[in-house]
């Protein structure tokens, strides 16, 4: 079973945890930088609302032809070896249609039978501890995500089989939100004056069965005080409750703008 869209789709252009940024070795005072981001991501997975459920498999390319509104940031502020970071995301999409669906109906494989709006927040406050600062410098870290989904969905299809909410509505609305609590490693290793490599990786849970992220970039200082990030992110979510279903993996290109002050 495969879907083009379905409700919570815009996560594929989140990033929500580490942002691909770039620290450098330890200063006595403070040094900020703030990162607007994009993760290009594709979906592949399940997502369900309301017991309502279907299969995902969803290009970077299908998500931005229904990309409505976004926002995506990060604010990292570092003093010797600690540094403190936050990262914000908001994500609306317009009116956009399934071709498969499953729920207490059945099985619907009909392009359209459903249509959804939806947004997404995510907000992760996260604390890395430099453990080695030799010619690798190396962060441990630790954070809570804190992930909110909202959808408003409406039947298009009305024949035999026919999608039906629980209690035989044929609209729906689905909120839901979780924290997962992250640990993690970071590595930065200089290549040369202007260009350094960037690895990462976590895992975690709490209102997620499972959740991990692993990251590999390249950083490149083009002038003073600001960084151009690129490189490769996967990130993967368990999650199910209440007729909530987001058993999800996320993974494409990222492109960043670091500006330090």
């Amino acid at each position: 079973m495969r879907t083009r869209k379905l409700f919570v789709i815009p996560l594929a252009l989140l990033a929500c945890s580490a942002s691909p940024v770039a620290f450098s070795a330890g200063s006595a005072g403070w040094q900020y930088e703030v990162t607007p981001y994009l993760f290009g991501a594709g979906l592949d997975g399940k997502v369900g609302v309301r017991g309502v459920t279907s299969d995902v498999d969803a290009s970077f390319n299908d998500i931005w032809n229904n990309l409505d509104q976004a926002f995506m940031g990060l604010i990292t502020a570092k003093k010797g070896p600690w540094t403190y970071s936050l990262d914000a995301i908001y994500v609306k999409l317009s009116d956009e249609g399934a071709k498969s669906v499953t729920g207490p109906f059945g099985r619907v494989d009909i392009d359209g039978a459903l249509k959804a709006s939806s947004k997404v927040y995510i907000y992760q406050g996260s604390i890395a501890y430099r453990v080695l600062d030799d010619t690798t410098a190396v962060d441990l870290l630790g954070g809570l995500r804190y992930t909110k989904l909202d959808a408003d969905a409406s039947v298009e299809i009305t024949t035999t089989p026919g999608i039906v909410f629980p209690g035989g509505s044929r609209s729906a609305s689905g909120s839901d939100s979780w924290t997962d609590a992250v640990v993690g490693v970071r590595a930065l290793h200089p290549l040369n004056t202007q260009w350094s490599l960037l690895g990462y990786g976590d895992i975690g849970g709490g209102g997620s069965d499972l959740t991990y992220q692993f990251m590999l970039g390249a950083n490149w200082e083009f002038a003073k005080d600001f960084t151009a990030k690129v490189g490769y992110r996967q990130l993967y979510w368990d999650y199910k409750n209440d007729g909530t279903e987001w058993d999800m993996t996320m993974a494409g290109p990222y492109l960043g703008l670091g500006i330090r002050f």
